[in-house]
């Protein structure tokens, strides 16, 4: 009896560690579902992502009780629902282009679809293309040559960037040189003369470019991109839509006319229904704060929140919303 019970005892002392280790594997890899922390992908740290995202993850750590959730900044919206892949993000800020391209398993997540579920479309993201008013570009055409920023890798500011170049005839290895950049690098190439022209695509006001127009005021200007509508739309239906950036916004003379594109909230499609609920409700019942934490914050409304088609809404959504 002795014997045996060394022996047991010694077979426990061996196990342990790698029963111990199993353990702490399983835990981590496991969705926090049950309590814990709940990441935001949102987007640069000047951006509207950022900023709202920033918002949002104030208001789960205030009312969804055991959770604490962060938004660090990352790339934007193709870079968000790469980390929701990997469960490195539970939540993510993405646009309606990159997250049709990611459920269906083409563009930057060819042969590699990403399981997720949308909770709302909130505010749209309104196409910048900011250029020196000496430089003489008027239209996409013109960058014909030029040096263009068209946004952080991966981000849905380059996707869309890419996409009007490319319906404006414009070759992105011959007729332009490209490079993909952060805001703040990209605002700080335009001040430097490094870059000709930039791309961003975000909510109003857009922090990064308001500092662009404030620190040089009559420098620089923004390019219309509303003839490239039809063609956009044309090659990638039911996404894009008209947009326009009022004359009040970063001190314009004229209000310019350009593509805008949805924006939405999404997670993880394996979120229990009432996490997804709950996460849902809060966009609503706190709209105000998040008003308050940036204008685009109060820009959506529960009527055009279940709009998210192609996509699919989270069961949890559709239940707050009473839809089937």
């Amino acid at each position: 009896m002795v014997r045996r019970r060394r022996l047991a005892l010694l077979l426990c002392a061996l196990l342990a560690p790698a029963l111990a280790a199993c353990t702490a594997q399983a835990e981590a890899a496991a969705p926090a579902w049950h309590g814990g922390t709940l990441t935001i992908g949102t987007g640069p740290t000047n951006g509207v992502f950022n900023q709202v995202g920033g918002g949002y993850a104030d208001l789960i750590n205030r009312h969804l009780p055991g959770y604490e959730a962060l938004a660090p900044p990352t790339n934007g919206a193709g870079d968000n629902l790469q980390r929701l892949a990997i469960d490195d993000v539970q939540i993510a800020f993405t646009f309606a282009d990159v997250a049709a391209d990611a459920a269906a398993g083409k563009g930057l997540f060819e042969g590699k679809p990403v399981q997720f579920r949308a909770l709302a479309r909130v505010f749209n993201g309104q196409t910048h293309l900011a250029v020196r008013r000496d430089s003489g570009i008027k239209s996409i055409r013109d960058l014909k040559g030029k040096r263009v920023g068209t946004g952080p890798q991966n981000s849905g500011s380059e996707e869309v960037a890419v996409r009007l170049l490319t319906v404006a005839g414009l070759d992105l290895k011959r007729d332009i040189t490209q490079v993909s950049a952060s805001l703040s690098q990209m605002t700080s190439s335009m001040r430097t003369g490094d870059l000709d022209a930039m791309f961003y695509s975000a909510g109003l006001p857009t922090t990064g470019i308001q500092g662009l127009f404030d620190q040089s005021p009559g420098v620089f200007m923004l390019v219309p991109l509303d003839e490239l509508g039809q063609a956009v739309s044309k090659a990638h239906p039911d996404i894009y839509a008209p947009g326009t950036i009022p004359k009040g916004m970063y001190g314009l003379t004229a209000d310019v006319d350009t593509i805008a594109v949805p924006n939405l909230v999404v997670v993880s499609a394996d979120m229990p229904d009432e996490v997804a609920y709950r996460l849902t409700q809060l966009l609503f019942d706190h709209q105000d704060e998040l008003a308050a934490v940036h204008p685009e914050g109060g820009n959506f409304s529960r009527d055009i929140a279940p709009l998210v088609s192609p996509l699919e809404l989270h069961p949890g959504a559709k239940r707050f919303y009473g839809v089937s």
